[in-house]
């Protein structure tokens, strides 16, 4: 089996278009390109790994790859939002490697981020009773309140504030899941990785 490189977006499509769990970046692939052949029973009757982000941006490319990937670029379709889950690219083992509850939170964040470039605006809704908790300048948090402690949502023009407790920041993100059309199962489940 070849390893290949490839960027957050593909790799956001690739897992977008899952149709069940623990399935294949292969068969996802063969199933979008309408590709078919003898490794196709292979693969029916034996599991491959599933796909994980770390594994998809970690490996290696090979020679033969960019003629391939040529080839196959023009019968990619593009990234539909609809389709895209956070729960395909957070990765729990990155997850469990950040700074505290902060570091957790920005991760969930950056993670929703990317997931839903578009609709992420959504969350400049998401606000307390008396605090601004996202907008999108540093400046416009710190006017917004005191002890804001506001932190940029990383590759993103989002800030958040984080000086609030571990509850707060998880209602936080509850909404934010609501807000990004999450069912509220989904959210509590987003929620919980706080």
């Amino acid at each position: 089996m070849k390893k290949i490189d490839i960027d957050d977006e593909l790799y956001q499509y690739i897992a977008s278009n899952t149709q069940s769990i623990g399935e294949s970046a292969s068969t996802i692939l063969r199933r979008l390109l309408n590709i078919h052949g003898e490794n196709d029973l292979a693969a029916q009757e034996k599991p491959e790994q599933p796909i994980t982000h770390e594994v998809a941006k970690t490996t290696q490319t090979t020679e033969n790859t960019s003629s391939t990937e040529n080839k196959k670029s023009a019968a990619v379709t593009p990234l539909t939002q609809a389709h895209a889950s956070v729960f395909n690219i957070l990765n729990k083992e990155e997850l469990a490697m950040q700074k505290g509850v902060v570091g957790r939170f920005l991760f969930i964040l950056s993670a929703l981020h990317r997931t839903h470039k578009t609709d992420f605006s959504a969350v400049l809704d998401v606000q307390g009773r008396d605090r601004v908790y996202f907008a999108t300048s540093k400046e416009a948090l710190v006017n917004s309140g005191s002890s804001m402690n506001p932190k940029n949502i990383t590759d993103s023009e989002y800030w958040v504030m984080t000086n609030s407790n571990t509850t707060r920041k998880k209602m936080m993100l509850h909404e934010v899941a609501l807000g990004l059309g999450y069912s509220a199962e989904q959210a509590e489940k987003i929620r919980d990785y706080l």
